[in-house]
This record gives structure tokens, sequence and C-alpha cells, in this order.
């Protein structure tokens, strides 16, 4: 088994998720573009006992969107960055894939909810798309 390890831009939180990951995709679905800022979340997702915190976590705020079955964030109180949570089951961790700290030596593998895209986004990766 291989350790990732990422962090905030400010330092003050870190964390480690044990690979390998269950999935590696970019979402598009428009509350993950709305939370990112960009065309679509990069995301590994993981079983909830392959994430464990190093530093900060009392340092990392959550907001549930109230109105969704299961949409959620997590960012860094100090910074605002992006980080790890755990899905609402508590079975997984959705890791936001531009907080890990070096090469993660794979790509995801299929973009999600590609129905839901930006207009503006062009598509050239070849991934697979998934409605």
């Amino acid at each position: 088994m291989t350790a990732f390890r990422g962090s905030c831009l400010c330092g003050a939180v870190a964390f480690e998720v044990e690979g390998p990951f269950d999935q590696f995709l970019n979402c598009h679905c428009s509350r993950c573009r709305k939370a990112s800022g960009t065309a679509h979340a990069c995301e590994v997702i993981v079983q909830a006992g392959a994430l464990r915190w190093l530093r900060g976590e009392k340092e990392v705020a959550r907001f549930d969107l109230p109105q969704a079955r299961s949409f959620a964030t997590a960012f860094c109180r100090t910074c605002g960055t992006p980080l790890p949570h755990l899905t609402r089951s508590g079975r997984q961790a959705i890791v936001p894939a531009g907080a890990f700290d070096a090469a993660l030596g794979t790509a995801p593998d299929r973009h999600l909810h590609w129905a839901s895209r930006a207009d503006w986004y062009v598509h050239g990766d070849g991934l697979p798309v998934e409605e």
C-alpha cells in the first residue's frame, strides 16, 4: 500500500490517504462546479479508514448542503483550501485531488455527471463519460 500526503495552503492542516484509490473522477455536477469554482471537481474516493489526519483536523470546517441528500464540502478555516471529508454515511472519504502534496502517479478514470457540464468546458482528454 502507498500513502499519499496532502495539506492546505497555509499548512495548518495535513492528512494522509492510504492507496490504492477506489475511484478517481472528475465530477461535473453543478454543485461541484460551484464548490470548486472550476469546470469540475477532481476527486479521489477512498474507504473512510484510508484517511488519517496528521495535523489540524479541528481547523477543518464542513458544510452540508441542507437540500441535498448527500452533498458536502470541507475546507481549511484559515485559508479556504478544499479538504477531505467523509460522506454522510461515513463509509467513504472524498478527497480533493488538488490538495495532495506530490504527484499521484495516476489520473482520473472518468467524468461523472457529464450531462451537467459547463457549456464552456472543452473535453479532450479521452476519458469515458457517465451521464
